[in-house]
């Protein structure tokens, strides 16, 4: 339930938010400034929640950038995010979203959001930003230091596939068995 009542503060953060939105969208950073630190984490991913709700994407997105600036967030938001995004058509910003998560150069490869975030970009078909994530996860150790969590690497083998990306599709499917042989040895030794 985390994230879905909202306080009469949360309430009236909106309203003002989208009346800025509404009135002079230039005046949006402003409001954003003066109006979001007054709100506890709690309240903050209830407002974004809602936005994503009502389709307020580009204040949703604004408030997302104070969260994220602010606490460390777990895959599952983003995960929404993507879902949201995708479902209108804004592939543009999904794409800026995975762009930033990469320039970021990290992803919490233990995050139980993570088959989430990667299902959200498959069941989005961004193809690229899919595959940027999947560099990412190799880079940050994803099945060599970390063991894969077979669930993740099966959404990623068959999304990748269904989106034309065979060869990764395949390197994933070998790394999987790769570790699945790796560790029934250590278990048998």
């Amino acid at each position: 339930m985390k994230g879905r009542i909202l306080s009469i503060e949360a309430i009236h953060v909106i309203q003002a938010l989208k009346r800025a939105q509404r009135t002079n969208p230039t005046t949006l950073p402003l409001r954003v400034t003066t109006l979001l630190p007054r709100l506890l984490k709690a309240d903050l991913i209830s407002t974004f929640k809602e936005l994503l709700r009502q389709q307020q994407f580009k204040i949703a997105l604004v408030v997302f950038s104070s969260i994220k600036s602010e606490y460390k967030i777990e895959l599952t938001l983003y995960a929404e995010l993507v879902n949201a995004l995708t479902s209108k058509g804004c592939f543009e910003e999904v794409d800026k979203l995975v762009c930033e998560i990469v320039e970021e150069g990290r992803i919490d490869i233990e995050d139980k959001g993570l088959v989430k975030f990667v299902k959200a970009l498959v069941e989005g078909e961004r193809r690229e930003s899919t595959v940027k994530i999947y560099g990412l996860l190799k880079k940050c150790g994803w099945g060599e230091g970390f063991e894969v969590d077979e669930y993740v690497a099966e959404v990623l083998s068959k999304g990748l596939r269904r989106m034309g990306e065979e060869k990764l599709a395949d390197e994933i499917d070998e790394d999987v068995k790769r570790l699945f042989r790796n560790n029934l040895a250590k278990n048998v030794v």
